[in-house]
């Protein structure tokens, strides 16, 4: 694996999704980047036999995957130095690491193309469904995951200093409460460190006003992430059925983390048991 300047952790999840696609696909070599206004800069390549692709930058709309980009689909050269239907502006790239099948596959966020994934062959090689899969799965998962940072991001922005709290209006405060169970579902299906240590911040700024509007002293309570999130989810009014489907749990097992949890805040309901880990500042 060669892996080129990262300004930051989007580009090294990039990488991580290169090193997984080359160990899946039976391309050998693969590589692919982020756009940055205007272009795709590649900043993650693995089995180049040379460096004829590195710091490559591909305008969209240029090439086989900026046309993949503007056409939000995958593109296929099949045979890449003959191609009709492309630009040729990075044959100098391309054919000099000897590549004469591409294949590019656009990752796509909300409708919004936001870099490619390039497997190339270095002879002409079919491209059927079982050989593309792996580059679908690899730009799907970088997609959701670019997607999952935008949304973070975005709350932790738009969350309310603690100093802010006492002002917040009663629809203001179910917003609140209504992106902090989000949040517990999202980092229950998260993986990477560096984005769960960004929703774990938005986490504890919400946490942070809920004590400050609550009011109250320190409490001992302490609850496991996986009772947080059930209840974080019974203050929306979930069923026990709904936050099964919505954290990926046995409908059984839900009901035992919320038994726990009403145990621990002394709670004979599930209402009471929200009602009292907000006014300690566990809940927003």
């Amino acid at each position: 694996m060669t892996a080129l300047a990262a300004p930051d952790s989007d580009a090294q999840l990039v990488s991580r999704a290169v090193d997984d696609l080359a160990r899946s696909t039976r391309f050998p070599v693969v590589f692919g980047g982020l756009e940055t206004e205007g272009s795709v800069h590649v900043t993650a390549i693995a089995g180049a036999r040379s460096h004829a692709i590195d710091d490559l930058v591909v305008k969209v709309g240029r090439g086989l995957g900026g046309a993949a980009m503007i056409e939000k689909r995958p593109r296929l050269a099949l045979e890449y130095r003959t191609a009709r239907t492309i630009t040729h502006d990075y044959d100098r790239a391309i054919l000099g690491e000897g590549i004469a099948t591409l294949f590019a596959v656009p990752i796509v966020t909300d409708g919004r193309a936001r870099g490619v994934l390039y497997c190339g062959s270095w002879s002409q090689a079919p491209v059927g469904d079982l050989v593309a899969r792996p580059a679908f799965r690899a730009a799907d998962a970088v997609g959701t995951e670019l997607r999952i940072r935008d949304e973070v991001q975005r709350r932790l922005a738009l969350a309310p200093s603690p100093e802010a709290a006492a002002g917040l209006t009663p629809a203001a405060k179910e917003d609140l409460r209504e992106s902090f169970a989000e949040l517990r579902s999202i980092a229950a299906t998260v993986d990477d460190a560096a984005l769960r240590q960004r929703l774990a911040a938005v986490e504890q700024r919400l946490a942070a006003v809920a004590r400050a509007g609550a009011g109250t002293g320190d409490s001992d309570v302490q609850l496991s992430p996986r009772e947080l999130d059930v209840l974080a989810c019974c203050a929306l009014g979930s069923t026990n059925a709904e936050i099964a489907a919505t954290l990926s749990l046995k409908e059984g097992t839900v009901k035992s983390y919320l038994q726990a949890a009403m145990a621990k805040l002394d709670a004979s309901t599930r209402h009471a048991a929200v009602a009292r880990a907000r006014r300690l500042g566990i809940l927003p």
